[in-house]
C-alpha cells in the first residue's frame, strides 16, 4: 500500500494558485526528488504532504499510523539541552525500556529474589531492547553527529548556543535516528560540506523508509534518488531514474512536444489552404465546415495547449474550448495560426553569457613554496605543492568548511599576504572575482544603479534589458540591493561578473542560492567560457562537468592534494588508493598468493561494474524508446481505425510493449541497486 496518495490536490493563497490538480503517489521505499525553479511552490507542496499545511482542494490519503519526519529549510529547534541530550530524544521510547529494565534488575536483587512473572517481563523487555538496537544507540548517535560535521566538543554545547546552520544539522541528526516511514527534507545539504554530504548519501542509500526531498545539489540527487517530480509553470511531470536520467528524458519529452506542435501547425496550415481554395467554390459548405473545426482546434491550442488535442479527432474538439459555436474568418484564422507558439513552458532561466575581451598568456597561475595562512596566526593553514595552471584549464578547489578555500583565493588575488612562498599571475590577465558573500555589492544602491555602475549602458532601457536576462523585471530593478534574497544577490553578482569580460575567473560558490534551472544555465555558460577558471564549490555536479584538475585541502595533513582529472575520476582514485592501502596492511596476515587472488577478484568486479554501467545506459535508452512507442500506440487507440482487425493488432502491440517495458524497468531497478 502507498504511504501517501493524493487526488486533485490544490493549494492557493487568495487568488494565487500555487499548484492544482496533483495526483501523486509515494510508495514504500521510494526515493523521490522534487525539482523546479525557485518560487514555483516546492516548499508549499512539501508542507502540505507533511501535514504542516492544509490543501485548498483535493484529498490526501495517508497510510494508517504513518510516521513522517520533516526537515524544513530553517530549523526551528529551540532547546536548553545540550546537542547530545537533544539528539538522545530520538530514542526516548528505547530509553524508557532501558529504565524499566534497570528497575526490574533492582527489584530482582531485593530479598525474595526474582519471581517467574518478573523474569518473564524482564526477558520480553530485554529481547525488544536488543532487537531495536538498545546496546548500540549511543554509538549510532556518535556516528551520525560526526558524519554531519560535529566534533566531540560540540556534543555538550547547548542547542540554543548553536548557529542556525548547526541547529539545522542537529535537527537532521535527530530525524535520521528517529524511526519513521517517510523522511521529507527541504534542502538537507544546506550547511553541509562535501564530506558530510557524501556521508549523508551513504546513510540514505541504506535507509529503510521512503524519502521525498527538495535539493539544489544535483550530484546528491543523482546518488540518492530514483524518481524525479518536476514542478514547472507548465504543469507537473514525473520521471523515472536519477537526475542525469531525468535530464535526458526531459529533453526527449520537449523535443517530442515540439515535433507534435510543428506537425499540428503544419496540418492547420494545410487545412486553411484547402479552405482558402474552396470557400467560394462548389465545395463551399465543406470548406466552411473545415473552417469551423479548424477554428476550434486553434482555440484549443491557445487555451489549453498542444496536450489538449493530442490523439483527438477533428470532430472531438468542440468540447475542449469555451467558444465552440462561432468560427473565425479566413483572414483571422491565418493570423492566429501564424502567431501560434509552442505552449510547452520550459523553466524560466538565466540568459547570460561570459566572454573575454582579450587573450591572456599560456601561463595563468604559478606558485612556488606557497603556504596559506594569516600573518598573525601561529602556523600556516596548509602548504601548497608548486602549481602551474594554464590558459583554458579549470581547477576546482575543494575541502571542508573552514579549511581555508576563500583565504587561498584572496591570496591568489593579492588581497592577503601568503604565510610564505609566492604566487605569480601570467601576463595580460583580467581577473574576475565572484565572492561567496557578494561583498562587492553595495546594499544602498538599487539593482539598476548597481548594474549601471558596473557597465556602460546607452540608456536606462538598455540596462533594464540586460537585467532582464538575469530575471530582474518590472519594478524589481528599483529594489535596494540590501533587501534582495540570496538567489537575487547571486544573479546580480553574476550579471556584474559578465560585464567584466575577464579572462581569469575566480569563483567562490557561484551556484549558492541558485535554483536548478539557473545552475544548469550557469554550467552551460562556464563550459563554453574561453578563459581560465579557478572554482570553489560544493556543487559536485558542476565540478565534475568543468574541472580538469582537483585541488583538495587535506586538513589532517595540512597540505593541498593535486589531481589531474574530473571529480568522478578523483573519487575513483581515492577509493582505489584506500583499497590498495588496506591490501598492503593485510599482507602481513595473508600469503602473497592470497593477495594476488583478491587483486584479480577486485579487477573482475571492476570489469563487471563497467559492464553493468554500460547495460544500465542501454536499458535507459530502451525504456525511453518503449515509452515513446507506448505513447504513440495510446494515441492510435484513442482515435481507433475503422478496421476491427487493426484495432485488435494495436491492442496486442500495446500489451506486448507494456510487458516489455515492465521487464526493462525491473532490470533497471536491479542494475541501479
Amino acid at each position: 500500500m502507498s504511504l501517501i496518495t493524493t487526488s486533485g490536490l490544490s493549494k492557493s493563497y487568495g487568488s494565487v494558485d500555487i499548484f492544482s490538480g496533483l495526483n501523486l503517489t509515494i510508495p514504500p521505499q521510494s526515493r523521490i526528488a522534487l525539482v523546479g525553479e525557485n518560487g514555483i511552490g516546492k516548499t508549499t507542496l512539501l508542507n502540505v504532504l507533511a501535514d504542516q499545511e492544509s490543501p485548498s482542494e483535493g484529498k490526501i490519503q495517508r497510510a494508517n499510523q504513518l510516521k513522517i519526519r520533516y526537515l524544513p529549510q530553517k530549523s526551528d529547534l529551540n532547546s536548553n539541552h545540550s546537542l547530545w541530550e537533544e539528539t538522545l530524544t530520538a530514542f526516548d521510547d528505547l530509553r524508557e525500556i532501558e529504565r524499566e529494565l534497570q528497575e526490574l534488575e533492582l527489584t530482582m536483587s531485593q530479598p525474595g529474589g526474582p519471581t517467574e512473572e518478573l523474569l518473564t517481563r524482564y526477558g520480553t523487555l530485554q529481547a525488544a531492547f536488543e532487537h531495536r538496537g538498545g546496546y548500540t544507540y549511543e554509538s549510532r548517535i556518535q556516528q551520525v553527529l560526526a558524519g554531519l560535521g560535529f566534533n566531540a566538543q560540540d556534543f555538550h554545547m547547548p542547542v540554543n548556543h548553536l548557529s542556525g546552520g548547526q541547529r539545522t544539522r542537529a535537527l537532521l541528526s535527530q530525524l535520521l535516528l528517529t524511526s519513521s516511514d517517510l523522511l521529507i527534507f527541504d534542502e538537507p545539504t544546506n550547511h553541509l560540506d562535501i564530506e558530510a554530504i557524501q556521508w549523508l548519501e551513504g546513510y540514505l542509500k541504506n535507509y529503510p523508509g521512503s524519502i521525498l526531498l527538495v535539493s539544489h545539489d544535483r550530484y546528491f540527487i543523482d546518488q540518492v534518488c530514483n524518481q524525479i517530480w518536476e514542478m514547472s509553470r507548465g504543469g507537473f511531470e514525473t520521471y523515472r531514474g536519477n537526475y542525469s536520467a531525468y535530464l535526458n528524458q526531459r529533453q526527449s519529452r520537449w523535443e517530442r512536444q515540439q515535433e507534435t506542435f510543428e506537425a499540428e501547425k503544419s496540418r492547420l496550415v494545410n487545412e486553411l489552404d484547402y479552405v482558402k481554395r474552396n470557400i467560394a467554390g462548389q465545395n463551399t459548405n465543406q470548406a466552411k465546415g473545415k473552417l469551423r473545426l479548424l477554428s476550434r482546434r486553434v482555440q484549443s491550442i491557445e487555451q489549453l495547449g498542444i496536450q489538449a488535442i493530442q490523439g483527438k479527432s477533428w470532430g472531438k474538439i468542440s468540447q475542449s474550448v469555451q467558444t465552440s459555436t462561432s468560427y473565425m474568418s479566413v483572414q483571422e484564422a491565418h493570423k492566429r495560426i501564424s502567431s501560434l507558439r509552442n505552449p510547452v513552458k520550459q523553466p524560466q532561466i538565466l540568459n547570460m553569457s561570459l566572454n573575454t575581451k582579450k587573450r591572456g598568456g599560456d601561463l595563468v597561475i604559478r606558485t612556488t613554496n606557497l603556504e596559506i595562512g594569516y600573518p598573525d596566526g601561529k602556523k600556516p593553514l596548509f602548504s601548497v605543492p608548486d602549481i602551474t595552471l594554464l590558459r583554458g584549464e579549470c581547477a576546482a578547489l575543494i575541502g571542508p568548511n573552514g579549511a581555508g578555500k576563500t583565504t587561498f583565493l584572496k591570496t591568489i588575488l593579492d588581497q592577503l599576504n601568503s604565510w610564505s612562498g609566492s604566487v605569480k599571475l601570467g601576463a595580460n590577465l583580467d581577473v574576475g572575482y565572484f565572492a561567496q558573500a557578494h561583498q562587492d555589492l553595495d546594499d544602498s544602491n538599487t539593482v539598476l544603479e548597481e548594474i549601471e555602475l558596473a557597465g556602460k549602458f546607452q540608456s536606462e532601457n538598455t540596462a533594464r534589458g540586460y537585467l532582464g536576462a538575469y530575471l530582474f523585471s518590472g519594478e524589481e530593478v528599483y529594489k535596494k540591493v540590501g533587501v534582495l534574497s540570496g538567489g537575487e544577490r547571486g544573479r546580480l553578482a553574476l550579471a556584474k561578473l559578465s560585464l567584466s569580460k575577464a579572462n581569469l575567473l575566480l569563483l567562490d560558490e557561484p551556484t549558492n542560492h541558485l535554483d536548478i534551472p539557473s545552475q544548469e544555465t550557469l554550467q552551460a555558460v562556464l563550459t563554453s567560457y574561453p578563459g581560465t577558471i579557478l572554482l570553489v564549490s560544493h556543487d559536485r555536479y558542476l565540478i565534475n562537468t568543468l574541472a580538469s584538475q582537483i585541488w583538495e585541502i587535506d586538513v589532517n595533513e595540512e597540505n593541498l592534494i593535486l589531481f589531474e582529472g574530473n571529480y568522478q575520476s578523483y573519487q575513483t582514485y581515492l577509493r582505489e588508493n584506500r583499497a590498495a592501502a588496506q591490501d598492503l596492511i593485510n599482507l602481513d596476515e595473508e600469503s602473497l598468493d592470497s593477495y594476488k587472488d583478491r587483486k584479480a577478484a577486485k579487477n573482475k568486479a571492476l570489469a563487471d561494474d563497467r559492464k553493468r554501467s554500460a547495460r544500465l545506459q542501454e536499458v535507459e535508452n530502451l525504456i525511453s524508446e518503449l515509452e515513446k512507442l507506448l505513447e504513440e500506440l495510446g494515441k492510435s487507440l484513442t482515435d481507433p481505425p475503422d478496421d476491427a482487425g487493426e484495432i485488435v493488432q494495436l491492442g496486442k502491440r500495446y500489451g506486448d510493449t507494456e510487458k516489455a517495458l515492465d521487464k526493462l524497468l525491473a532490470e533497471w531497478e536491479t542494475l541501479h541497486e
